[in-house]
Order: structure tokens, then sequence, then C-alpha cells
């Protein structure tokens, strides 16, 4: 074990912390791995100038490198350059929250020490473990290529950029491996060879990445929708709600967007994330964009601030959570007036394909309850019994205009659920934006165009050039339709957007121009163009599908071991979240548990059942556990008295007499049970 050892596993280390760079960016990420890197060698240096520190090596690596990072990403917690309770309370957020927040948030991720902190410190402690197992180098650069793995898990990276970490990381482990200069050579390009091979015989599709179902659980406010405040506001039309400066000109302002239905009510998404550094464009969006921004001031404290439909950063004091599907953006909490600059993104370029666009396939129509009697035959009516394109939606946004008309004066109509809009769309004809809009949406659900809901403001008519006031007579309820390479489109079928003022560039004045050539009303509509596909070379194709097959076996193979791993590991982190929970919530986890735990063992169980019901199909010593647990469940749950500590504990401890149950069950069916999935 030499200096040299030491110098290429460190490397080692470095490397796999350094992919994390698409997360945080390159900048942030040196200078705590470089300090954590330096720490370590110097721990070891000292060691071999001093043997009696020896046996404390592993120790004194994880203090050096605690205190490497408090000095240069927690450096605001000290005192005179040394380290205070708040260091330490910052170490220990680095491992327990800081890889959770970072999951919850959007990438790039702001490069705070709050949210990064887990990197360094995951390479603190794989170095820490290489170190000692340098005297067996297969062993010593497993924790590193564990790391490896979980870098690529947060976001793996694919082509030229794969074959780079792939040389790196390969010069790395042959200088560990290997003591003459030719060894390590010829180590370093058969691995960078293959790595170049499958970088770029291998199609690569969307980076895979555990952030992807990973969202802030920040709950949406328990308030009045905005959807429900439309006739309200129109009744007070002069009270102002914010302000804005733009550099361009703005057709309408969003504040939530809804697509779930029921019937009765409708309702967001709760998909909201933290905001990072900047804010991607949505999926399925690949026409090119433009950027506009504008400053907002909102004097109220409401939660929903006003956005664009694909907003790309917001700056100021306020740290808004955003829905990236959506567009819209929400304070954690209510407050005090809010004040920052929004930036967003617009389609720009050649948008002349848009009337004969599909309607996007990646995106489900949505809910719409019980649908009402005669509803269907007027959507057939409506859109010409016309296939779901852009034009059809176009056609069905101007039968509600000419057919239907805007409810004005003291008695407005309210309410978007099935009663309502019965009413509207089969008996008055008569009503705000919020039954224009919630009709359209569900009359297209009906014809197969995927489409949702938005409230928010319009642009005021009568704009002046600088600073604009918008006002609670601007409330705006509208569609939008998803369209196949440029997102939601928004579309008004009450025409109480339109003329507003200077007409928006980009996909408004596309929308425009593509609702005034609609045929009219007594015409059908043509038939979409269909696309030829292009002609496939079969010799190429079968190198591809072989190449794809080699490296999908050993993309198996290698996933497999994974998973072997990672299933009783998740399980183990599983369990240890559930005890954290106080008060009901901690009785239920401990009958989540016991549930899990004999779901794996076999026993069949269906949704709604309870303890005691698990209780009567079960047998053996399970049974009294799952009594007791009952009981306790009862008493969190049924009582009116909650459930205090002594009562989790006592739920918790009828977890582990079931667990010792099933310890008694045959060796194959225990095995069986650690690596159920489910």
């Amino acid at each position: 074990m030499t200096r040299v050892h030491a110098v290429w596993l460190l490397l080692a280390t470095a490397v796999p912390g350094l992919l994390f760079a698409p997360v945080f960016g390159l900048g942030a990420l040196v200078p705590p791995i470089a300090g954590v890197v330096v720490a370590c060698y110097a721990v070891f240096e000292l060691c071999l100038r001093f043997p009696a520190l020896r046996p404390w090596r592993p120790l004194l690596v994880l203090a050096a490198g605690a205190l490497a990072l408090v000095e240069l990403a927690l450096f605001d917690t000290t005192v005179g350059g040394l380290p205070t309770a708040a260091s330490l309370t910052g170490l220990v957020a680095g491992v327990t929250d800081s890889w959770q927040l970072t999951l919850q948030s959007t990438w790039p991720v702001r490069p705070e020490a709050d949210l990064l902190l887990f990197v360094p410190l995951l390479v603190l402690l794989t170095a820490s473990v290489g170190i000692e197992l340098l005297r067996r180098p297969a062993a010593a650069v497993l924790p590193s290529l564990v790391l490896l793995l979980l870098s690529q898990a947060f976001i793996a990276v694919s082509g030229a950029v794969a074959t780079l970490v792939a040389l790196a990381y390969a010069v790395a482990v042959a200088g560990l491996f290997a003591s003459p200069a030719r060894s390590a050579v010829a180590l370093t390009v058969g691995l960078s060879v293959v790595a170049g091979v499958a970088a770029l015989a291998v199609p690569t599709g969307p980076a895979y990445s555990v952030r992807q179902n990973q969202f802030a659980g920040v709950p949406l406010p328990r308030e009045v929708s905005p959807l429900a405040e439309v006739a309200a506001r129109l009744a007070d039309p002069d009270a102002e709600v914010f302000r804005y400066t733009s550099d361009a000109p703005v057709d309408r302002w969003r504040l939530v967007v809804l697509d779930g239905f029921d019937g009765v009510t409708w309702t967001a998404d709760d998909r909201y994330r933290r905001l990072g550094a900047e804010i991607a464009p949505p999926a399925g969006v690949s026409v090119p964009t433009t950027q506009h921004s504008a400053h907002v001031t909102v004097p109220s404290g409401q939660r929903w601030l006003p956005s664009q439909a694909m907003p790309s950063s917001v700056t100021g004091a306020v740290r808004p959570l955003v829905d990236q599907d959506a567009g819209t953006l929400l304070l954690p909490e209510r407050g005090g007036p809010a004040e920052y600059d929004l930036r967003w993104r617009e389609p720009f370029g050649d948008l002349s394909g848009l009337p004969d666009a599909a309607v996007s396939s990646d995106v489900r129509p949505g809910d719409l309850g019980t649908v009402r009697d005669g509803i269907a035959e007027l959507a057939n009516t409506a859109t010409r019994g016309a296939r779901p394109t852009f034009r059809t939606a176009l056609v069905l946004e101007q039968y509600l205009s000419d057919n239907y008309r805007v409810a004005t004066g003291s008695e407005l109509p309210t309410g978007s659920g099935w009663p309502q809009l019965g009413k509207f769309l089969l008996d008055t004809k008569r009503g705000t934006s919020e039954q224009f809009a919630a009709s359209y949406v569900v009359l297209a659900r009906i014809v197969g165009i995927p489409a949702r809901l938005a409230v928010g403001y319009r642009a005021p008519r009568d704009r002046p050039a600088g600073e604009v006031v918008v006002r609670n007579k601007d409330v705006l309820a509208w569609p939008e339709v998803a369209v196949e390479g440029v997102g939601w489109v928004p579309l008004d079928p009450a025409g109480t957007a339109s003329g507003a003022g200077p007409a928006p560039t980009g996909l408004a004045e596309v929308t425009a121009k593509a609702r005034a050539e609609l045929p009219p009303p007594n015409e059908k509509l043509p038939d979409p163009p269909v696309s030829t596909p292009a002609p496939v070379d079969e010799a190429t194709s079968w190198t591809g599908v072989w190449v794809s097959v080699l490296w999908g076996v050993a993309g198996l193979l290698a996933l497999l071991v994974v998973v072997v791993l990672a299933i009783p590991v998740g399980k183990l982190v599983r369990t240890a979240r559930r005890k954290r929970f106080t008060g009901a919530r901690g009785v239920v986890g401990a009958w989540w548990e016991v549930r899990d735990l004999l779901r794996a063992h076999g026993t069949r169980i269906t949704p709604g059942m309870t303890a005691r019901d698990l209780a009567a199909v079960s047998a053996g010593s399970v049974v009294d556990g799952l009594h007791r647990l009952a009981v306790h469940l009862d008493t969190a749950l049924w009582s009116g008295a909650g459930a205090d500590e002594g009562t989790v504990a006592a739920a918790w401890k009828a977890v582990a007499e079931v667990r010792g149950a099933l310890a008694g069950r045959p060796l194959g069916e225990r095995i069986r049970a650690v690596f159920v999935i489910r």
C-alpha cells in the first residue's frame, strides 16, 4: 500500500462525485470534492508518518473531511473560521435532507450547501472505506463503483460524455490495479474502447433518473379554487390583483391548471417541485422557443403566483414551488406581498403546420365523471365528427363562440360541475368564462382531444406602455389542448381574451390565423395529411438490433445485480421511515409494515382488508400480533383520543411479534420474502 495507490483510489472516488455535475453544475462541486480528497490524502500521509495513528485513521479521515466541508461549503456557519453547532446541524442535514431536497427540485439545482452537501459526504464515506480496503485493490474499488452507480441513478450520462467518464475512471482504476505503466495504459485503452463502442453503437433515449417520481410533497392550498372565484371577481371589477412590466406583449397570466374532474369538482395535480436554478421546458415540446421576461408585483398574500405556460426561471425574494408541466407557481405558505422577476419560453419560428398538427399521443384525454345524456351527441355535432386534431379543437372553440353567449350584469352563473355544465350546454347557453372553459374541456375529452382547464387573468385591454395593472375584471378561465411537438396551446371559446391590446406574436398569432381560416360551419373538415414512413435499410437495421440485444442482455445482468442488493436495502429504508412517524400515522405505519410483511410471505391481501380481517385468514402466532395491532389501530383512529408515543411503541411491538412469528417459517419462504418487490 503506497502513496501512489492512495492517489489513484482517491481519483477513482472523485470521478463518480463529479458525475452529479448535470444536477448542480461542475463549478459548484469541484471545491467541496477537492477539499474532501485533499483532506483524506492528508490523513493518509499523516498515518504513514506516524504509525500509532493508523487504528484511528477512519475517524480521522471522516473528521478531516467534515472539517473541510465546513470551511468550504458551510463557511457561513463558522465563527472566526471555527465550526459551531450550526455547522454540525448542517452536516447532519446533508446526510438526512439534502438528497431529498435535490430530488424534489427542478434541475439544475441551485448550487447551495443545503442541497449539494450529500455529494461530497458520499465521496468522503467512499474514500474512507476505500482507504481501509487498499491492501485488496479489487475490494477497494467497489465503494467507488457503488457511488458511480448511484450517480447514474440520479441522472445517467450517455454518448461522448459517457466515453470521457469511462476513460477517466479507467485511468484511475488501472493505476490502482497495475503498477507498471504499460499495464495501466493497456487496461485504460481497453476499457475506453469498450465504453466508446457502447456510446456510439447504442442509441440513447431520455436519461433515466430516480427523480422522475419525486415531488416536493407540499399539499395544495385548502382554499377557494380560483375557478370558483371567477364570478365573484367579475362582480368587483376594479379591485387590483397584481402589477407587471414585461419586455414583450403578454396574452394572459395563469394561476392554476386543473386537469382532474370527477363530475363535480375540478382539481390540480400535486406535482410541484422546489425551484432550481433553471426550469426545463415541459416534456413533448420540440419546436424552437424564445425567451421573454417580466417583473411582477403581487400586493396580496395569495399562494398562487401569476406565471406563464413555460417558465424558465424565477428570481427575487420569493422561492415558489413550480409545476413544470402546468407552468404554475405556488408559494409553500401564505405570506405578505411578493415581488419577483419571471423569465419564460414561448414557441418561436415556423409554426405554419400547427392547424394540421395532431393532438399529443402522450397525454390521455382526462377524466369526465358521469357524462349526462345528450352531451356526447353535442360533442360530435360540435366537432363535425372529425378526427381529433388541432383544427378539430379550433372547430369546437368556434362552435361554443357562435352558439353560446357570455353572461354580463349582476346575476352571473357560477359552478362548473355537471349540473351547471348541463344547464349551460343544453338549456341557458349563457355563462362566464368558467362555464365556457369547463364545457370546452369536457366536450374535447369526449371526442378524444386531450384538454385541461386553466385559470388566471388576461392582459388588460387598455394596457399602458409601462407598468400594467391587472384587476378583477381581467379574470379568465380558458381551455388548453395538447398538440404534438408544441405542447399545451391555450384557446378562448368565450372570446373574452381576444382584442386585449397589441396582438402577441408567436403561438397566439398563429392560433388566431388558423382560427380565421377555418371552413364554414356547414362544411366538412378536411382529413389531416398522412405522413409516409422513410425506407429502412435492412442490413443496418439488423446490425443495430444485434448490438442492442447484446447490450440489453448486459444491462439486464447489471440491473439484476443492482436489484438484488437494492430490494432488501429499500425495505430497510422504508421501515426506518415508517418508524419515524408519530401519532396516528405512526400506528398506521405499523399496520402498513405488517401488511407488507405478510404479503411478501404469500398472504393474499385485498384492498380494504383490516387487521382483524387479516387475522381471520392467518394462522399460528401471527394471529396474536395482528389482534394486538388491531386494538392499537382502533385506539388511534376511532377512539377520538388519538395515539401517544406509548401507543405507537406498542403497535411496533406487535409488528416485532409478527416478524418473530414469520422467522419460524421455512428458509426458502423467508428468502423469497426478502426479495419480493411489492
